[in-house]
Order: structure tokens, then C-alpha cells, then sequence
């Protein structure tokens, strides 16, 4: 079974203009970038040449990366998930039960993760250990340093 990526319609837009943006304006100027290096000579001492085909290489990597996960696209609409768990799409408050520490997240698909801002994946560990939890509820993160306790305090849509 192939992978899943749940994400909002936003964030699936935003892939589909990054590859067509890809496709089209981004591969020309790669291909122009190899028309010039290749009029620099000989092709076995040209940087330029080595340079512009490894970019050619990563153009293409991330086109059927982003082919894929589009193909694969799940659209989570926000207004049809259940308000009194967490689930995609929410916004939840958490206690760290040992340090009496509360911190604010947004749970996203793996596409939309930005950790540094609180916005972590569905499929990270916290992720996971939040999923269907309610107000009020312990949950148990299993983290490189151990297992963390929290609470959840407030479940926001």
C-alpha cells in the first residue's frame, strides 16, 4: 500500500504551483544553465558543466517527489473532523506533567511540519501519542530522551 500524505487544500495548492513552477520556469533556466556551460569546452574539466547537471539532478528529484506525494495526496477537510479529540487539524494545549510546563501546538499532515513554529506531524511521536487523545487526558511521548508524560489541557479547531 502505498503512503498516504494527509494535508490541508492550502497546502496541497502550494505543491502544485511549487511543481509547476518546476516544470516549466525552473527547468528552462536549468537547461539554459547547461547550454552555457557546455559552450565553456571541454566537459571533463568544466565546473560549471559538473554544477548545472547535479542542479538538473535535484530538479528532477524533487519533481517526482512532489509528483508522488501529490498522487498520493489526502485533503483533510478541518470542518469535518470531530471537535472533542485531537485530530489534523487541531490546535492543542499540553502540560508537561513533570515540569508543570504548557506549551501550544498544531497538529498537520507531514507535509505542512514546521517543529521550530509548533507545527508538528501527524506521524512524529508526539503526533501519535496526541492523536485521539480529549481534554484532559494523560498521554505518553516516547522520546530520545525518554518517556515524557503530558496532559492535554484544551483542544482547539
Amino acid at each position: 500500500m502505498k503512503k498516504e500524505f494527509k494535508m490541508s487544500q492550502s497546502r496541497f495548492d502550494e505543491l502544485q504551483t511549487e511543481l509547476n513552477f518546476l516544470k516549466t520556469t525552473r527547468s528552462d533556466e536549468v537547461a539554459e544553465m547547461i547550454k552555457v556551460a557546455r559552450g565553456f569546452g571541454d566537459l571533463s574539466e568544466n565546473s560549471e558543466y559538473d554544477e548545472a547537471k547535479n542542479e538538473q539532478g535535484k530538479l528532477y528529484s524533487r519533481i517526482n517527489e512532489l509528483e508522488n506525494v501529490l498522487l498520493h495526496a489526502v485533503i483533510i477537510e478541518e470542518g469535518d473532523m470531530p471537535t472533542d479529540r485531537v485530530t489534523i487539524g487541531s490546535t492543542v494545549t499540553v502540560t508537561d506533567v513533570k515540569r508543570g510546563k504548557n506549551r501550544k501546538f498544531r497538529i498537520v499532515g507531514s507535509q505542512e511540519a514546521d517543529a521550530m513554529n509548533g507545527i508538528i506531524s501527524e506521524d512524529s511521536p508526539f503526533g501519535k501519542a496526541l492523536m485521539g487523545a480529549r481534554e484532559g487526558q494523560q498521554v505518553t511521548v516516547v522520546a530520545p530522551a525518554g518517556e515524557i508524560q503530558y496532559t492535554v489541557d484544551k483542544i482547539e479547531r
